[in-house]
C-alpha cells in the first residue's frame, strides 16, 4: 500500500511537471526593462505603531506607572486613546485604563535614575553623563542618565500625570465585543 501511494505521488509530480515545461514564455515587443524607481521614502523620526506596544509610562515623579498595551484611533486614523495596563504580573491581574493620548507625552531620553546602585530600568547600562533635572514637583534632583538611540522608531517612554493609585481607581477598560 505505501508503495502505491508513493508511486502516485511521483507520477502526479511528473505530470504537473511536464505541464509547467510545456508553457511558452510570453515575449514582449519592448526590450528596454523598466526604470527602477531611484526614490525611497524616508520616515526619520516616525514611530511604529506596532512598536508603541509595551512602552513604559511613568509619572512626573519618574515613577513606573504601567505600559501601554494598546492605541486606539478614530476612522480618520489619528490615535484618540492609549490602553494603559497597571500593575499585575505578567499580564495576570493587570488593570486596564484608557486614557486620552493628547494627555501623554513621549520622551526619547531614557528615564532619570535618582538612586544609588544599578539602574533598575536598565542595569546593564553605564552612567553616560550626570544631569540635574527638574521633575514637575519643581524640586531639583541630581540624576544619572542613560543615552538612547533615536532610530529604534518608538519613544523610551511616556509620562501621564498620575499615581499609580490614581489610575488604579479610574475604571477599568474593556474591549467591546
Amino acid at each position: 500500500m505505501l508503495m502505491k501511494s508513493i508511486a502516485a505521488g511521483l507520477a502526479g509530480t511528473a505530470l504537473l511537471a511536464t505541464v509547467a515545461f510545456a508553457q511558452n514564455p510570453t515575449t514582449t515587443t519592448d526590450k528596454s526593462a523598466p526604470a527602477a524607481s531611484a526614490t525611497t521614502t524616508s520616515a526619520s523620526g516616525e514611530w511604529r505603531a506596532s512598536k508603541m506596544a509595551g512602552v513604559k509610562v511613568y509619572n512626573e515623579a519618574n515613577e513606573n506607572i504601567g505600559s501601554i498595551n494598546d492605541l486606539l484611533m478614530d476612522k480618520s486614523g489619528a490615535v484618540k486613546i492609549a490602553v494603559i495596563g497597571v500593575g499585575g504580573f505578567l499580564g495576570m491581574g493587570e488593570h486596564l485604563v484608557a486614557v486620552p493620548y493628547e494627555k501623554l507625552k513621549f520622551v526619547n531620553e531614557a528615564v532619570a535614575y535618582t538612586g544609588t546602585g544599578a539602574n533598575p530600568a536598565n542595569p546593564n547600562a553605564k552612567p553616560a553623563a550626570t544631569t540635574t533635572t527638574g521633575a514637575a514637583t519643581g524640586t531639583d534632583k541630581t540624576a544619572t542618565t542613560t543615552s538612547s538611540s533615536s532610530s529604534k522608531w518608538y519613544p523610551d517612554h511616556a509620562v501621564f500625570n498620575a499615581t499609580k493609585d490614581q489610575l488604579k481607581s479610574m475604571p477599568e477598560f474593556k474591549y467591546s465585543e
